[in-house]
């Protein structure tokens, strides 16, 4: 922080997502977050903003999305460095329909790095093929005087690189696209940009595509990761999808405490799923994601959008305002959506809707053609009939019972949230471990950092409302979690009883007549007090309503 012309100016360190590259930014206190975003939006040349975000780790170790309609500097006040790291905020289904080639490109740094940390999910096939991509992109064609020996040890692709899968990387890398019929064969031959594209395509259809594991526990206490993207909220448990839920199947959205509560609304019946965070703030975190993730891709439009969690006596509950476009409105900024027609605005069916209510957090979501189709899932996910009839148990997000249910979660343990980039687990490389980039938790370095934790990969999939394992699961009411006391909450109200008590006591001394209060009246304590500061209380709001009125 220093002196300039008088104002007080703060600077900030903003890493690219390469973590070699760092912007040098300052702001002043009126400054809020969208100010900021755009800034560095410009220096990369990003029209195509709505997509992207900046992450902060405050000083408990909690990560956040800055908010851009909020002061920055009430954000990250406790922060020092002040450090933010540019992401990725919403994947987009179809990275290929973005209009600019700086953005694709983006979409492809992010890419990358996920597929370096390990949070995108692939067989081995599928790893070698995005690292032979990765190396076309920035080493071009083999050239057999130039990449002598094991020259893709150098480069670092993969979470779990292993020999095996570097032989494979190179073979692809010296076969031209042509050689196998059907257009398969290695990398060969393919521009930066085709090679660029081709990444993009393999990776959105990835079901880890677009995730950020959360982890969290189920209500029997197994350790789960949950996973939001584009599609909706996803479980994982292990290196197996266990659950997922669509946005169209997600009626309301909540959280109480350490508790994240998923409504979930089909045909035949409701279901509510709860998860147990952390923390009370990892839950927050988790539910600030979820809501806007799916009210960018399932509202129409982003006026008036806000929603509300929690709130009870001595609680004021959280309002989550949603700020920016939606994807729709993209969509129909572009040019690859038709706008909405305003007579269906109107109807019952497909109009603008809001996503707010109290005391819960509903929304509901839009569910109606936006021009095109969310690309199929990988194809080594297999429906939750298979994995019933092996008799394999409900593990990621079980359907919690009624009121009978102990939702007496086991702790998810103290251990932080980590603050970024933790990879999932691989077929190509099983790690029980959490690794995350330093770019949220400091300046200076650029080595990974090793937190206990689970893996997580995909496998046999399952999806709620299909197969008889989910039709004998009982439903009813999610009991409310405890929320922890707070002193502020209290007082508040308690503060306000006590003096709307004093003053209805007052009335009643001072201006009736009633028998109980005659002695009362006389003492000259009473009389001290009527006279010194009732009686010029009483004329002062007099004359302030007769000029009022």
């Amino acid at each position: 922080m220093f002196k300039s012309r008088g104002d007080i100016v703060y600077k900030c360190t903003v890493r690219l997502l390469e973590d070699t590259e760092i912007l040098e930014c300052e702001f002043h206190p009126s400054y809020k977050g969208k100010y900021l975003l755009e800034y560095v939006c410009q220096q990369l040349n990003l029209t195509e903003t709505d997509y992207f975000g900046l992450r902060y780790v405050d000083a408990g170790g909690q990560r956040h999305w800055l908010h851009m309609a909020k002061l920055i500097l009430k954000q990250v006040k406790d922060a020092s460095p002040i450090l933010f790291s540019f992401r990725v905020k919403f994947y987009p289904p179809n990275p290929l329909l973005l209009k600019e080639d700086v953005t694709r490109f983006q979409i492809y740094l992010q890419l990358k790095r996920d597929l370096l940390h390990g949070r995108l999910y692939c067989t081995s096939n599928e790893a070698a093929m995005l690292g032979a991509l990765i190396i076309q992109i920035e080493l071009g064609d083999y050239d057999p005087s130039i990449h002598v020996g094991n020259y893709v040890t150098e480069m670092r692709l993969l979470l779990r690189q292993t020999d095996a899968i570097e032989a494979r990387i190179q073979e692809l890398h010296r076969e031209p696209v042509e050689l196998t019929p059907g257009g398969g064969g290695g990398v060969k031959g393919m521009t930066t940009q085709e090679a660029e594209r081709m990444f993009v395509k393999i990776a959105c259809q990835l079901d880890t595509y677009g995730v950020d594991p959360h982890p969290v526990k189920d209500h029997r206490g197994n350790q789960l990761y949950l996973g939001i993207n584009h599609s909706g909220i996803l479980t994982f448990q292990g290196s197996r999808k266990t659950h997922h839920f669509k946005w169209s199947e997600v009626q309301k959205i909540n959280f109480e405490g350490r508790m994240f509560i998923v409504h979930l609304n089909y045909p035949e019946k409701k279901h509510t799923v709860g998860f147990k965070c952390p923390s009370g703030a990892a839950c927050r975190h988790v539910w600030c994601c979820a809501i806007e993730q799916m009210l960018f891709f399932t509202l129409p439009s982003s006026s008036d959008a806000s929603v509300y969690s929690g709130g009870g006596l001595f609680s004021w509950g959280t309002k989550f305002k949603y700020v920016g476009r939606t994807e729709r409105e993209i969509l129909e900024r572009d040019g690859l959506l038709a706008p909405r027609d305003h007579q269906d605005e109107g109807s019952s069916t497909g109009g603008k809707r809001k996503a707010s209510s109290v005391p819960a957090t509903p929304s509901t979501p839009m569910t109606g053609d936006f021009g095109y189709s969310s690309l199929p899932r990988s194809t080594h996910s297999a429906p939750l009939e298979e994995s019933s009839a092996a008799g394999e148990p409900c593990n990621g997000g079980c359907l919690l019972s009624g009121p009978a249910v102990d939702i007496a979660l086991a702790c998810c343990g103290d251990h932080l949230h980590p603050p970024d980039d933790r990879p999932c687990t691989t077929e190509y490389g099983l790690r029980d471990s959490f690794e995350h980039s330093s770019s949220e938790s400091g300046v200076t370095h650029v080595s990974h950092t090793t937190v206990g934790g689970a893996g997580m990969g995909t496998g046999p999939a399952s999806g709620p409302g299909a197969g008889d394992d989910w039709g004998r699961v009982s439903t009813g009411a999610l009991p409310p979690a405890p929320r922890p006391f707070s002193l502020i909450r209290a007082f508040v109200p308690s503060f306000l009883f006590v003096w709307a008590s004093l003053a209805i006591a007052a009335l009643l001394v001072f201006e009736t007549d009633w028998a109980p209060f005659r002695d009362l009246k006389r003492r000259p304590e009473i009389l001290s007090l009527r006279r010194h500061y009732y009686a010029p209380l009483k004329e002062y709001l007099r004359r302030k309503i007769v000029e009022l009125f």
